[in-house]
């Protein structure tokens, strides 16, 4: 058996022993990558930890530490409120915010992961106080980064216009934006239809201030504590068993929220004010985002450091911030990639993409393609592997059977729009980034939502962008 058989064996056993046994699939990864590393692909221990993800260990730490800050002095009760005035109390309207706020992000130049970073605990803390889906909430998210995430002045469309041009292939600016951006809008407007948006829009208004309920809570919350969401759903998870693929993409109704009232704070924006830890926090989510877009700082450093500094000025506020980091999902989204690190050295994706790319049936190899680019983006780097297909397509391309075009724009969708899935930075973020919720239950209904993504989406941008042979 060849050594990159046994390597993709040992992760299909990581699976099941996740899905049966309730152990962290992270650290059954970790235990994975040391085992494949060191007896199948002769690895060291730097060359091991050389696939460990470094930066969104930081990012997802720095992220949560900040936003759980965030939550406990009040900050994100006055954002979801303020949010609610804007939309003169549409509640069913903040998901297509969200999904144009990082769609606009990721268009005028942000990487998609900062953009989620910075709108994903908002939108949803937003979606706990609400009794939105998170599913739903997060999902528009990451959808609305991938939408505009191929525009001509976008880090991910630069990077597949330049990849296009060394291979001397015919390219389109313009189509390849235009194939995300509609390809992820319908795949939103299916989910907002589907996990409970209608039934949002036919609430209507919610009072000023008010609940998903429509009760109104007559108050912010306190100094310290968080929006609590109360009579939720809880899942089968066990706690510390966070890697399961059972269960549906299915979402937990609309719940009504109850929350503390500030002592003395009485009326505007449901009673929640403006103390100094709250204009702090909020100039540090403003920081946060001029120094990830303005300055290309790294949005996890950057994170770690604004935490740091409101928990040195108002340690009450902040002292549990640090437990609420989610250290179950970094541990479960560390592990994976280490392992897909080990993948990667040891060629086991390179292997099966050139088995692909020899198969004498152009249309046949472009639809698998399209397919090895789902599946190992859902747990690595998309841009990596856009990197590595497209020139894998360029011998089958050169025949004049396949369309280049509409075959790079299938290629960088199917490479994209599975970032839902929980193994992927973006899903991380989301899946890190909920508040109240049970965190078992919500990252197997993101690998779900993520499988029947990989499992669909594929195939239809290859029978709407490749069949017909545009390019």
């Amino acid at each position: 058996m060849s050594p990159e058989l046994i390597s993709i064996l040992v992760l299909v056993v990581v699976f099941v022993i996740a899905t049966t046994r309730s152990v962290n699939m992270g650290a059954l990864a970790f235990a994975a990558a040391f085992g494949v590393g060191t007896l199948v692909a002769d690895l060291d221990a730097d060359g091991i930890f050389a696939g460990f993800p470094g930066d969104l260990f930081v990012v997802l730490v720095g992220v949560t530490y900040l936003f759980a800050i965030a939550r406990a002095n009040g900050t994100t009760d006055w954002l979801v409120h303020a949010s609610v005035r804007l939309v003169r109390g549409r509640v069913a309207l903040i998901p297509w915010v969200m999904f144009a706020l990082t769609g606009a992000l990721t268009a005028i130049g942000a990487v998609s992961p900062a953009a989620v970073a910075i709108v994903a605990p908002i939108a949803l803390s937003f979606a706990t106080r609400y009794g939105i889906s998170p599913l739903l909430m997060g999902t528009m998210v990451v959808h609305g980064a991938q939408a505009g995430g191929f525009s001509p002045i976008s880090i991910y469309g630069s990077i597949v216009n330049g990849i296009v041009e060394r291979e001397k292939l015919p390219g389109s600016e313009v189509g390849l934006f235009f194939a995300s951006l509609v390809a992820n809008l319908l795949i939103a407007a299916v989910l907002f239809a589907v996990l409970g948006g209608r039934k949002l829009w036919a609430q209507g208004a919610v009072p000023d201030g008010g609940d998903a309920d429509g009760t109104g809570d007559g108050g912010g919350s306190s100094g310290s504590g968080d929006a609590k969401s109360t009579g939720e759903t809880t899942g089968t998870g066990t706690g510390t068993g966070t890697g399961g693929v059972t269960g549906t993409a299915s979402s937990p109704g609309p719940t009504a929220v109850a929350v503390r009232p500030e002592p003395g704070a009485g009326g505007g924006l449901g009673g929640t004010v403006l103390n100094p830890a709250r204009i702090a926090t909020l100039a540090a989510l403003v920081a946060l985002v001029v120094a990830v877009l303005g300055f290309d700082l790294d949005a996890g450093l950057t994170a770690v450091t604004l935490a740091v500094v409101l928990s040195a000025a108002w340690p009450d506020d902040s002292r549990r911030a640090v437990g609420e980091i989610a250290w179950s999902t970094v541990l479960l989204i560390c592990g994976v990639l280490t392992y897909v690190g080990v993948l990667e050295e040891m060629g086991t994706i390179t292997w099966a993409g050139e088995g692909v790319g020899g198969i004498g049936v152009p249309l046949l190899a472009a639809v698998l393609l399209c397919y090895i680019g789902a599946i190992v983006s859902a747990f690595a780097s998309s841009v990596g592997i856009m990197g590595a297909l497209i020139p894998l397509a360029v011998p089958f391309l050169a025949q004049g059977e396949i369309g280049a075009v509409g075959m790079v724009a299938a290629l960088a969708v199917s490479a994209t729009v599975v970032d839902v899935s929980p193994f992927s930075t973006n899903g991380a973020l989301v899946l890190a980034a909920a508040p109240d919720v049970d965190r078992d239950r919500f990252f197997r209904q993101l690998m779900v939502y993520g499988g029947i993504v990989v499992a669909v989406v594929p195939a239809l941008v290859w029978l709407v962008l490749v069949v017909p042979g545009f390019g």
